[in-house]
C-alpha cells in the first residue's frame, strides 16, 4: 500500500483531522491542530509522542 493510499484511511490521532503528505513523503501534516507525523521507511508513525509542531503555525491555522 502506498503512502497516498494510506492518507485516505488515516486521521490525526489528536483531532481526527484530515492528513496531507509533504512533497517528499517524509511527514504527514495535520493543518487543523498544527502537527506533523514522521514517515519512517514508508510507515507513518502516528504517535502523539513522535509528532512535532509545524513551525510557524498555530492550531487551527489553515494557512489562508
Amino acid at each position: 500500500m502506498r503512502l497516498h493510499d494510506l492518507i485516505d484511511i488515516l486521521a490525526c490521532p489528536a483531532c481526527k483531522g484530515k492528513l496531507t503528505a509533504t512533497e517528499d513523503g517524509a511527514y504527514l501534516l495535520c493543518s487543523p491542530c498544527g502537527l506533523r507525523f514522521p514517515v519512517r521507511e514508508g510507515i507513518p508513525v502516528m504517535l502523539l509522542d513522535e509528532a512535532e509542531k509545524i513551525q510557524g503555525q498555530e492550531p487551527g491555522d489553515t494557512g489562508r
